[in-house]
């Protein structure tokens, strides 16, 4: 592209709990900007009131930009942009399989149909997430693009002797999904210290000591923090029962450490074959899974191995060069 660079205006939810989202687009800035201008626009206000969402969309429009860029979350934005410059990230659609009735049919219409018909492109994290766009929309299936999340460059090969008689077992998230409820019965005898990421409930606490798992707790970890949590970890257990993604499977990929997780897609796709798959809903095989990757020592190490050349995948470079092929499509067809 000749002359002065285009700007792409990258546009963020109100930051809250969660950072996901914000941690994965300011990884992949640095090889974006060798094609374009990134500028971030953030959400001033926060939730999913009506007068949230329709202060966000008036404050959208005031962003100026060649390419407009929902980052994820706050969907809605499509409503006030131009749709033939507009790409849409949708990392998941839980909200589908948790709402019922008429709050549900809402948050569908203004969170996935509205948004899809008005943007031009849409990417995704995972083809799980790929086919309930294109299920519960009935958008074109050329107009969802899948692109994987990228794993961390802080995280790097740790080196480090598996700890067979007490592993350190690195859970990461405390939310419903993250299935914590069934891990910790599923680990109840097994000698290990479990190392969770998260915010633990009252009842989380208490279902910990009542199954009298060793535990250690930590929230609200930078990059680095996590990038520690990996290295000092024996085995990454996620066997969760609903993702966009899954990136603590690829983080403990590149770690080196032996990951095991849910039999189920995304997980399932994610892990390209180099984890431990389990049946997330059932207690025995989460155990069973767990104690496999313990005691089968060459087991583990052709998981490991496998998670090296699968990890690959994920490079910044690589997802980079992905968005930027979107973008380039997108200016240059606007």
């Amino acid at each position: 592209m000749e002359g002065r660079k285009k700007i792409v205006s990258q546009l963020f939810r109100k930051p809250g709990r969660f950072f996901s989202i914000e941690r994965v687009f300011a990884q992949l800035d640095p090889d974006l900007a060798g094609y374009v201008t990134i500028q971030h626009w953030t959400a001033p206000f926060g939730g999913a009131s009506f007068k949230s969402i329709f202060g966000n969309i008036r404050s959208a429009r005031s962003s100026r930009a060649d390419l407009y860029h929902i980052t994820g979350d706050v969907h809605y934005l499509a409503l006030g942009l131009p749709s033939r410059r507009t790409i849409l990230t949708i990392h998941d659609c839980v909200f589908l399989y948790q709402e019922q009735g008429f709050k549900r049919t809402l948050l569908k219409w203004l969170f996935l149909d509205l948004p899809v018909r008005r943007s031009t492109l849409v990417t995704t994290i995972s083809e799980a997430t790929r086919r309930d766009i294109i299920k519960h929309t009935g958008c074109a299936p050329g107009k969802v693009i899948v692109i994987p999340n990228p794993v961390n460059d802080r995280i790097q090969q740790a080196p480090g002797e598996f700890s067979a008689a007490i592993p350190r077992i690195l859970f990461i998230g405390t939310t419903q999904n993250k299935n914590l409820e069934r891990v910790v019965p599923a680990l109840e005898g097994i000698s290990c210290r479990l190392d969770i990421v998260g915010e633990l409930s009252a009842e989380q606490e208490n279902l910990l000591k009542q199954y009298k798992i060793p535990y250690e707790c930590r929230s609200r970890l930078s990059d680095e923090e996590i990038a520690g949590k990996y290295a000092s970890a024996d085995i990454i257990l996620f066997p969760s029962t609903f993702e966009g993604f899954g990136l603590p499977i690829v983080e403990g990929q590149k770690a080196g450490r032996v990951v095991v997780t849910s039999g189920i897609d995304p997980m399932k796709e994610v892990a390209g074959g180099a984890a431990c798959l389990v049946d997330p809903y059932s207690v025995d095989s989460i155990r069973e899974g767990v104690l496999k990757v313990i005691r089968d020592t060459a087991y583990r190490e052709q998981l490991i191995q496998a998670g090296f050349t699968n990890v690959e995948r994920f490079s910044t470079a690589r997802i980079a060069g992905q968005y930027w092929s979107c973008y380039e499509r997108v200016l240059q067809d606007g």
